[in-house]
């Protein structure tokens, strides 16, 4: 019988709720279990894909097309497996089906209520994946706080699927703050107290409490919290705050979570976690022998979490180079000619980010021709790959007011067009080209020898597309395209000739990159950056005079 683990949080969000599942999932994991996390948003948007990055974020990108909570990524960098649209739901996914089946008769005539129709929707969608694949354990984390209106029906199903299920079958996880009072240089406890309290008077009595905190709680402040929320001692698990998000697994394994978790299941303890690879990872994090700076040009910089996979794939391919990647965000629509060479040019790469619409797209434009003249190694993402394009055709083929479709409807020179299965679309919502798609790389190309293959399967998310109509002039000038997609003949990717490492791509490599598979595209740019970051160290020695 497939168990659950139902991870909840209190006192305030942005805890790590998905840190703290996929940590634990990982150790599950590590143990030899088949473990599947899945996140349940309390908000109404049927997903995220119409969400602003500033309110929620990125938006992660499934194989089969999903759009979905940026956690999600988190479960696959830590357990290197993939998710799919089963590992997200929403409630407006949840009114949506409960709605459609009112109105095609399925209740018979009767009374739709949030109970039991809508829970019996959620308990429905918290067991799917087990029907899916042989799962032995099955993790759910829930979103927003524990006394927030909106996820009130999510916590009475988890009580109710508790009483169904039986108290060995499935177990609640509560994340809560031990705030840590400077002026009366204690912990304070009473937060958690309240959110607990909260908990029980819906009816559920959590199992084991994680309480992120600053400092290390002593044997007393653990019985406390045991004592007045009715746990066990071993139950309250201390997270203290840590320097990467990947000690977290470590720091779990440490308080024996696994351990607590597997006795309150009625599993069978299996040897120690095997984490060796995990272990090298870390070590190669925290003692790295190089060190790069790489430019983020983006519109959404001031939130890193709009950049999350972006973040992460840079420190995968750090440790795979033994190198530190300190990033720098800069805010592409305030970069101006002016300021280019002060932002750029002490950089030894550039990433210019994804992103919709017009603004700051004149900055990432600016940015590029900056890169492309002075040979600092470039990658450029979806929007980002657009934007080198748009910049050639103005800059080397001189095709004046050369843009894209999407921000200038009336350019004379539309070298990014939308795509031809596009133009008819009104509906916003997961109707953009989504998802896995083949690409055929050349030989011999940067992604060839990147990837050291010839057929590569990549997500995407984007409405435009390079304009095939300017294929000739581009590649008869020096810009190429070494990807294209096989059924559609759409560009993917595109390289520049004259240049030490400058590519593009219209897919998403992030959302790919796992702690055990940093993606070959990052791993490829900032080896480029390191050669590059010796190159320029070697030239100044050789032009500084010595007296």
């Amino acid at each position: 019988m497939t168990k659950y683990i139902f991870v909840t949080g209190g006192v305030s969000s942005s805890l790590g709720k998905g840190i703290i599942a996929a940590s634990l999932a990982k150790l599950l994991q590590a143990r030899g279990f088949k473990v599947a996390i899945q996140k349940f948003d309390p908000y109404i948007n049927v997903d995220p894909g119409t969400l602003n990055p500033y309110e929620h974020g990125e938006c992660y990108v499934t194989d089969d097309g999903a759009e979905t909570d940026l956690d999600l990524g988190h479960y696959e960098r830590f357990l290197n497996t993939p998710t799919s649209q089963a590992n997200n739901v929403t409630t407006g996914k949840i009114y949506q089906t409960v709605i459609n089946h009112e109105r095609e008769g399925v209740f018979l005539g009767k009374t739709v209520q949030v109970i039991p129709h809508i829970t019996n929707e959620i308990k429905r969608r918290m067991q799917a994946l087990s029907l899916t694949d042989d799962y032995e354990i099955i993790i759910t984390e829930i979103g927003g706080t524990v006394g927030d209106i909106e996820s009130l029906p999510f916590i009475e199903s988890i009580r109710q699927l508790k009483w169904e299920l039986g108290n060995n079958n499935a177990i609640v996880i509560h994340l809560t703050l031990i705030p840590y009072l400077k002026s009366a240089k204690e912990l304070k406890t009473k937060p958690t107290q309240h959110s607990v309290k909260d908990l029980l008077e819906i009816g559920i009595q959590p199992d084991i409490l994680v309480c992120r905190t600053e400092m290390s709680l002593n044997m007393e402040l653990r019985r406390k919290l045991a004592l007045f929320c009715n746990v066990t001692v071993n139950s309250v698990i201390e997270a203290r705050d840590v320097s990467t998000i990947y000690d977290v697994p470590m720091e779990m394994l440490r308080e024996q979570l696994d351990r607590t978790v597997l006795d309150k299941l009625n599993l069978v303890q299996t040897d120690e976690p095997d984490l060796e690879k995990w272990k090298a990872f870390l070590n190669r994090l925290k003692n790295p022998k190089k060190e790069v700076r790489i430019g983020l040009v983006g519109k959404y910089v001031e939130l890193q979490d709009a950049y999350k996979s972006i973040h992460e794939s840079f420190i995968h391919a750090g440790v795979s180079n033994d190198c530190k990647v300190i990033v720098e965000s800069i805010h592409s629509e305030f970069l101006t000619e002016e300021t280019l060479k002060e932002k750029l040019g002490e950089l030894d790469g550039v990433l210019v980010a994804p992103g919709f619409g017009g603004r700051g797209v004149e900055g990432k434009i600016d940015a590029i021709r900056f890169i492309r003249e002075n040979k600092i190694p470039f990658f450029g993402i979806c929007f980002g790959m657009q934007c080198a394009a748009i910049e050639f055709a103005r800059n080397v083929l001189h095709l004046k007011d050369a843009h894209s479709t999407e921000v200038n409807q009336q350019t004379p020179h539309p070298v990014i067009d939308i795509m031809s299965d596009q133009k008819d679309i009104t509906q916003k919502g997961g109707t953009m080209r989504l998802g896995a798609y083949a690409c055929k790389l050349k030989s011999d190309s940067i992604a060839q020898k990147a990837y050291h293959t010839n057929d590569i399967m990549e997500r995407h998310r984007h409405r435009y597309e390079f304009n095939n109509l300017y294929f000739e002039q581009f590649e008869k000038a020096g810009m190429i395209a070494t990807g294209i997609n096989p059924d559609k003949n759409l560009v993917e990717i595109i390289e520049l000739l004259d240049h030490p490492y400058f590519i593009g791509v219209q897919f998403h490599p992030e959302l790919k990159s796992t702690v055990e598979n940093p993606h070959p595209l990052f791993v490829s740019f900032i080896k480029a950056a390191c050669d590059y970051h010796e190159k320029q160290l070697n030239n100044k020695f050789s032009t500084t005079s010595v007296f």
